[in-house]
């Protein structure tokens, strides 16, 4: 059974991406395809995936931390917005991410979503001290996504599909 807790604060996910202005959180479809592509067998379907991931609005779900003790409002009382984390049996930890604000909701209706990239999600989780990050960890279908590729996304970098395989793309900042 998988253990959710807080990372620490998140500290760099202060200004929202100004392109999802008025996202109402609804799923893409053709993320969602690719997801349950990556759970078959097809060759390459994972990279896809990751790289359909890539150019998607995710949800980070965040919620409060800290004191939270009494009723009602208090200016001496403290708390801090944090990312979700989760913990596999392995002991293993993973930043969770949405593609819609359906699977967010089907996880926890008590978390407050941030939209962002898959490249921001995978920074925050390497902040977090993660080792994954977990898109729709309550499904439709879920991926786990870790190791070099977390760390490549971390960095900045975008997977993209080339004519003969796959490749990163850097993007300027």
């Amino acid at each position: 059974m998988a253990r959710v807790w807080l990372a620490d604060p998140v500290k760099t996910l202060g200004n929202v991406n100004a392109a999802w202005a008025g996202d109402r959180g609804e799923p893409d479809a053709r993320v969602r395809a690719a997801l349950v592509a990556a759970g078959s067998s097809q060759p390459d379907a994972y990279l896809a995936a990751v790289a359909a991931l890539c150019g998607a609005r995710l949800l980070l779900p965040i919620v409060a931390g800290g004191d939270e003790a009494g009723e009602g409002p208090d200016p001496h009382r403290h708390a801090e917005m944090a990312a979700v984390l989760i913990r596999s049996a392995s002991g293993a930890s993973g930043a969770l991410a949405f593609t819609g604000l359906d699977a967010l909701t089907a996880f926890g209706a008590a978390a407050r979503p941030v939209p962002c990239t898959l490249d921001e999600v995978a920074g925050t989780a390497v902040e977090a001290g993660a080792s994954a990050i977990v898109i729709d960890v309550a499904g439709p279908q879920s991926l786990v996504i870790e190791g070099e590729l977390l760390d490549r996304l971390a960095s900045g970098q975008r997977l993209v599909a080339l004519d003969d395989g796959w490749g990163w793309l850097s993007l300027a900042r």
